[in-house]
């Protein structure tokens, strides 16, 4: 066996072998449960993935820790029992005590609402950064936010899902499956209506990072999945681990092949990272003279692939804030109204990929963009002529007609106007500077 889950079943055959208990009250039942040195049930991982995966008329019920057994009776597939010891187990399959089965309503669950500590108006000034990073959010764009110590790279990235779409309950469930594999849901936790937003350290491996091991795991990318993956400190994390995230980004799923078996994990996430322009930090900054030499500025940035870096849609610079913006700015938009435009614009999206399994444009294929990223002969030759002075590969171009359809999604626009297309350009800073 893996793992421990089979604990309690494997004590009640005992005790059924030993005519202690009688086995014919152990059929029709499946019994999960990791059983403590004093008779205790503890939690285990991946109840609610063994639920989903049982005929709703195969079992009379499950029996499982009582800490699992919220998120296992969100299925509504099969009457859940609640345990805490083995005493209270045995008692029950004899009819000497009774147990309720577990009855709750998933949609209360999922739509209980969504309560975040922090809001985009706590962020001062950074207009400019709060517009792409609301263009982010609204079409799944991958981005980046450059910029010296102290500028606010992080605090905008930790606020980013608060202006994220809601998850549909499809969503909320895979989302939950992922994260109950794994043993990261709360005891007596149900469905996740949170998207999540996941943090590693730039010490991580690339096999925390995509997922691996002698017996595999997801990885961080994976339990990212419908939400966030936040690289702080992008430069200082290992290259063949960020390398290792090519496959994901473009694929949207992890596939890990051992001899025996080949498993794949999805890994539809948003990728954010943020890094300093430099290894002082200050080199764009007006009043703090940066210290690096350029061969020192060239090799910093140079950690980053240019295909990884062709994979980030939307590129931030981050300014110093002046001391007017941080003592007499004017009041901040807050998370909830620019959410509202994001989740309209995700609604356009939604009814444009209406008959395919895309749900934003950041999603969209070369065809698709062919389709549905028609531009007009002036912004046809804004474009071209970006391309022929950025040198910007096809993937960059393509790129750059995505962003313009959420912009015009973001605006409500049928059409990508060459608006559009000019402020997605800006979008691409690194094509233009530090790069080499």
């Amino acid at each position: 066996k893996e793992g421990s889950s089979f604990d309690l079943a494997i004590a009640l055959g005992v005790l059924a072998a030993t005519e202690q208990c009688n086995p014919e009250f152990l059929k029709d039942f499946l019994i999960l449960g990791q059983l403590s040195l004093d008779g205790h049930i503890q939690p285990i991982q991946g109840s609610l993935t063994i639920a989903l995966s049982i005929p709703p008329k195969k079992f009379r019920g499950i029996i499982l820790p009582a800490a699992n057994a919220v998120e296992a009776a969100v299925t509504e597939r099969v009457p859940i029992y609640p345990v805490r010891s083995l005493t209270e187990v045995v008692n029950f399959l004899q009819a000497v005590e009774s147990i309720d089965p577990l009855t709750i309503d998933p949609g209360a669950l999922f739509n209980r609402g969504n309560h975040y500590d922090m809001d985009f108006s706590d962020v001062k000034g950074q207009t400019h950064v709060k517009r792409g990073l609301e263009i982010a959010a609204a079409g799944g764009h991958n981005c980046l936010l450059i910029g010296p110590p102290g500028s606010g790279k992080t605090m905008l990235a930790k606020r980013l899902a608060t202006i994220l779409p809601d998850m549909t309950f499809d969503e909320s469930l895979e989302t939950t499956k992922i994260h109950s594999v794994v043993g990261l849901i709360p005891p007596n936790g149900g469905l996740l209506t949170q998207r999540p937003f996941r943090s590693p350290h730039h010490t991580a491996s690339d096999v925390a990072l995509v997922g691996g091991g002698s017996i595999p795991k997801p990885g961080e990318v994976t339990l990212s999945h419908n939400g966030i993956l936040f690289l702080d400190e992008l430069p200082e994390f290992n290259r063949n681990v960020l390398e290792a995230l090519r496959q994901p980004l473009e694929d949207h799923h992890v596939t890990i092949a051992r001899a025996t078996k080949t498993l794949r994990f999805p890994a539809q996430c948003m990728l954010v990272c943020a890094m300093n322009p430099c290894p002082c930090g200050w080199y764009t900054d007006p009043k703090k003279n940066c210290q690096c030499s350029p061969h020192q500025i060239q090799k910093y940035m140079g950690k980053i692939s240019g295909p990884l870096l062709d994979r980030i849609d939307i590129h931030l610079d981050v300014p110093s804030l002046k001391s007017i913006e941080l003592l007499s700015a004017p009041p901040n938009e807050s998370s909830k109204d620019i959410k509202s435009r994001t989740t309209r614009a995700r609604d356009i999206q939604q009814e444009r990929f209406a008959k395919t399994s895309l749900f934003a444009n950041a999603q969209m294929t070369h065809r698709q963009i062919k389709e549905h990223c028609q531009l007009n002969d002036d912004s046809k030759k804004l474009l071209k002529r970006a391309i022929d002075e950025l040198g910007l590969s096809a993937r960059a171009h393509d790129k750059i007609l995505k962003i313009s359809r959420t912009i015009a999604d973001l605006d409500e626009k049928t059409a990508i106007l060459t608006e559009h297309v000019a402020e997605a350009i800006q979008y691409r800073s690194l094509d233009r500077n530090w790069w080499a």
